[in-house]
C-alpha cells in the first residue's frame, strides 16, 4: 500500500512541520496583520466590544439541516450570531441576527457581495481583506480578525491571532468570550455531515446541498471544503475549559446534533 508523507513522518515532526508551514504563509500577512489602517479600525472596535454583554447569554446558530427542526422565531429578541450563508433565511425569519461571523476563504470570495450588504455588525478573517474595494468607506467595513490555522489556543481576547479550530463556530465561541457573554447556546451545530472525503479538501458542489439548512446553500457549481470534524473537536473543548474556568458555560440545544463535547439541554425548555 502507497503511505502518505504524513504516515511516515513521526507525528511530532508533523505537526512542527505544520506550524511552519502556517507561519511561513503567515508572512506576508505582516506587519499589515496589526499596522494596516483596516485592522487598527478592527482592533479599535473589538476594544470597544470587551465585555459589552457581560452575564448576558447568546445563541451561535450553525447552518445544519437540524435549524429545520428549531423554531427561530424564539430568537428575535435575543443576542444571535449567525454564521457564513446563515443570512439565506433572513427572509423567512423577518429578522437577522445580532452579529455575522465568516472565515472560511472560500466563502467569502463567492458571496462577498451578498456579505457587505448585510447590515448587521460583520467579523471576517483578515486574509480575506483583498476580496473587498480598497476605497471602501470605513463605516462599511467589516470587522477583521487576524485568524490562523495551527497552535490550538482559545483566545479571551479576540485583538490579537485567533486559531480558527478548523470551524468559523469557534471562532464566535471566541468573539463572544471576548463580548463577556456568560452563557452561550450553540443550535444547528449538527457535526455531522452527508459529504465525506479528506479534511479540508476543497470540493465543488455537483447539485443541491445535503448538509445545511437549504439546498442552495452550496448549490450546484459552488466551492466549499469537506469539513475537519477532529480538528473542530479539539477546540470545542478548548472553549468548553476557558468558558468553565472563567465561571461561564456553552452548552448544545441543537437538535439531534451529533457534538458531544458540550452539555445537552432540550432547546424548548429555555425559553
Amino acid at each position: 500500500m502507497k503511505q502518505t508523507l504524513k504516515q511516515v513522518i513521526p507525528s511530532p515532526l508533523w505537526n512542527f512541520a505544520r506550524a511552519a508551514n502556517d507561519a511561513l504563509r503567515r508572512l506576508p500577512e505582516l506587519p499589515n496583520a496589526y499596522l494596516h489602517p483596516w485592522r487598527r479600525e478592527s482592533i479599535r472596535r473589538l476594544a470597544a466590544l470587551k465585555d459589552i454583554h457581560k452575564g448576558r447569554r447568546a445563541f451561535i446558530i450553525g447552518n445544519g439541516p437540524s435549524l429545520r427542526q428549531t423554531d427561530l422565531s424564539k430568537l428575535k429578541n435575543e443576542f444571535t450570531f449567525g454564521m457564513n450563508r446563515i443570512y439565506l433565511l433572513f427572509s423567512e425569519l423577518g429578522f437577522h441576527t445580532t452579529y455575522f461571523v465568516s472565515i472560511n476563504d472560500l466563502v467569502i470570495e463567492q458571496f462577498r457581495d451578498d456579505i457587505l450588504a448585510l447590515p448587521m455588525p460583520k467579523f471576517l478573517a483578515w486574509r480575506s481583506h483583498g476580496h473587498f474595494p480598497a476605497q471602501l468607506p470605513i463605516t462599511q467595513l467589516p470587522t477583521f480578525l487576524y485568524t490562523s490555522y495551527t497552535s490550538p489556543r482559545f483566545s479571551s481576547d479576540v485583538r490579537g491571532r485567533v486559531w480558527e479550530g478548523a470551524t468559523v463556530t469557534n471562532v464566535a465561541l471566541q468573539i463572544a468570550f471576548h463580548m463577556g457573554f456568560e452563557k452561550v447556546i450553540l443550535i444547528g451545530v449538527d457535526h455531522n455531515f452527508t459529504s465525506k472525503g479528506e479534511a479540508n479538501k476543497t470540493v465543488v458542489s455537483q447539485g443541491d446541498d445535503p448538509n445545511h439548512f437549504a439546498p442552495n446553500y452550496f448549490g450546484k457549481g459552488a466551492k466549499w471544503q469537506l469539513p475537519d470534524l477532529d480538528t473542530s473537536e479539539i477546540g470545542y473543548t478548548l472553549a468548553r475549559e476557558a468558558y468553565r474556568k472563567a465561571g461561564r458555560e456553552v452548552i448544545d440545544a441543537t437538535v439531534g446534533g451529533k457534538l458531544t463535547i458540550f452539555p445537552k439541554v432540550d432547546y424548548s425548555s429555555l425559553f
